[in-house]
């Protein structure tokens, strides 16, 4: 399982970027959940705030690492990066807004395949029957667990399903891109550090549009608490983790186990009382758990 055969200059070895992919996606189970803690916030207004502090954060740690220099970047790599987070989140949100949120939720998890697929085109790793089982079994989860609708709390009115349901679809496109997009020869040398930047412009872009676009808002509360942890995890830290991953890692894998987040992420719910377990909720775990640990066994020189 090797994008890189013989690991990065900084040390870092396969292995150990996908682990840091896998913890990128542990953090992304928190991201539905203090998304609802942290509402009801306009989707630009929430998008701008939590990359304002995950930049913030991200800079202040590069500042200190004297790595500034790796900001300086070519066009087309801010492109990649500002339009990746940027446009991911822009469109998950606004689709969250639209439609009802588990179906949205569902188009939007059309990424978690898109990668393991797109790595063979683009980054050009083999699939193989037993990761394509997997992907199989993690769509299954997935799809059996966001269709249940077991995540319980009121569901807001849709405003425009079909015009929700498109831009899921187009988010889960853009992130599949973005992240196999990382790994490939033109981007796969642009330092991690870089990230910080890519999530500062984000946040300024995010922030200009709540200000064109959405009324007047600010954030009260306990709304603040969520917006911190939002930016230092699920829209902060995890995107390092996550380019670590991605450009050193095994995308292939990390693809697969993408699955487990939205079963983490309902059971993070249900323990904080916003939602119920049921025996879809542990039927989909299941699927999701069995048809990761079939990916990971799938031998590199293989499948």
């Amino acid at each position: 399982m090797t994008a890189t055969p013989h690991g990065a200059p900084d040390g870092t070895t396969p292995l150990r970027a996908t682990l840091a992919g896998c913890a990128a996606l542990l953090l992304w189970a928190f991201l539905a959940l203090l998304a609802r803690l942290a509402q009801p916030l306009p989707p630009l207004l929430l998008t701008g705030l939590a990359f304002a502090v995950g930049g913030s954060l991200g800079l202040a740690v590069v500042a200190a690492r004297r790595r500034l220099g790796a900001l300086r970047q070519p066009p087309l790599v801010w492109l990649h990066g500002v339009g990746g987070l940027a446009g991911y989140h822009a469109l998950y949100f606004a689709a969250l807004a639209l439609a009802p949120p588990v179906e949205a939720n569902l188009l939007n998890y059309t990424w978690p395949l898109l990668i393991v697929l797109l790595a063979a085109p683009l980054r050009g790793l083999p699939l193989g029957p037993r990761r394509l089982a997997g992907v199989g079994l993690g769509a299954a989860g997935a799809v059996l667990l966001l269709s249940g609708a077991e995540a319980g709390g009121a569901a807001a009115a849709a405003a425009n399903p079909a015009a929700g349901y498109a831009l899921a679809l187009a988010a889960g496109v853009t992130w599949a891109l973005y992240s196999v997009l990382a790994g490939t020869r033109r981007l796969a040398r642009v330092p991690t550090e870089a990230v910080a930047g890519f999530c500062l412009a984000a946040a300024a872009l995010a922030l200009l549009g709540h200000a064109l676009f959405e009324p007047p808002a600010w954030p009260a509360g306990r709304q603040w608490p969520a917006l911190l942890l939002l930016g230092a995890g699920p829209v902060g830290g995890a995107f390092f983790l996550w380019d670590i991953g991605m450009k050193r890692g095994d995308p292939r894998l990390l693809g697969t186990l993408a699955y487990a987040v939205p079963v983490a992420s309902t059971l993070l719910l249900v323990a904080f009382g916003e939602g119920r377990l049921g025996p879809a909720t542990l039927a989909a775990a299941a699927l999701v758990v069995g048809g990761g640990a079939l990916a990971a066994t799938a031998r590199a020189d293989r499948s």
